[in-house]
């Protein structure tokens, strides 16, 4: 990759095929974006080609809801064109994005016989959570999930912060107030999908990487995806972020950040 360049959790400038290295020997990579940036799409799809030619690999989607997974397996064995993919799957409905930014990574699983799974659940479950709390949403809806892991006081704060213009609960006046507890609940619902799909495909076969295609907002300052995951047995994940370069950036919110120098949507 040109035009940018990591730095690790010290902030220290590091060397591109010593971090996919380093990457590629944990158990889970979790490669962050921000959904409305191609940028970010193509740095994934750079990363991931280079974490694939270290060991096997399967993509986990943000994207897609687990339901969907025979689908992705079709689309893989070849058996769907481009359209009848993203009508079959229901793009327009389970994502709210344009499918070209991620059809270039989809392209590459197809072409490279890489299996891909969906990591997301059912939005019903995710807003009964946030209005009555996870022990009174019917077990039925839970898709087989456990009991999220409270999460971290610094990702509590990272979300906080992230969403003050996006919530519209009673005006909580702080991470702590109990008023933002039912945000941080729905947030912790998607951060253990997330986390036990993944898990899932390290237990199935440990000989594989599992690579998260997730939202950075699920993934920094120690908590999210990578703190359920901890929950859930897997305790070695490589956290990597794309930033744009004079962004303020806190280097301890990932294990790995690239900053981009240049940026060509």
């Amino acid at each position: 990759m040109t035009g940018g360049f990591w730095v690790d959790h010290r902030g220290e400038r590091q060397d591109h095929p010593a971090v996919i290295a380093r990457a590629a020997r944990s158990q889970v990579v979790l490669l962050g974006e921000r959904h409305d940036r191609a940028d970010h799409h193509r740095w994934q799809l750079h990363v991931a080609v280079a974490l694939a030619g270290h060991r096997p690999v399967t993509l986990g989607f943000e994207m897609f809801p687990a339901r969907v997974d025979p689908v992705l397996a079709d689309w893989v064995a070849g058996k769907l064109s481009e359209d009848a993919f993203l009508e079959t799957v229901g793009w327009s409905e389970v994502w709210g994005f344009p499918a070209e930014l991620y059809l270039p990574l989809f392209r590459f699983c197809r072409e490279m016989g890489i299996p891909m799974v969906g990591l997301n659940v059912r939005r019903e479950l995710v807003r009964n959570t946030r209005l009555s709390g996870w022990d009174n949403v019917a077990d039925d809806l839970k898709e087989g999930l456990t009991r999220p892991r409270p999460s971290p006081d610094a990702y509590r704060n990272f979300i906080f912060d992230l969403t003050r213009g996006a919530r519209s609960d009673a005006a909580p006046q702080s991470a702590h107030d109990p008023a933002f507890d039912g945000f941080l609940a729905a947030q912790e619902v998607w951060d253990r999908a997330f986390a036990t799909r993944l898990a899932r495909i390290v237990q199935a076969d440990p000989a594989r990487l599992g690579i998260g295609i997730i939202g950075m907002g699920h993934l920094q300052f120690g908590g999210g995806v990578s703190w359920q995951l901890k929950d859930l047995g897997i305790a070695d994940s490589f956290v990597m972020v794309p930033r744009d370069v004079g962004d303020a950036v806190d280097p301890a919110a990932a294990t790995a950040t690239w900053l981009t120098a240049s940026r060509l949507d």
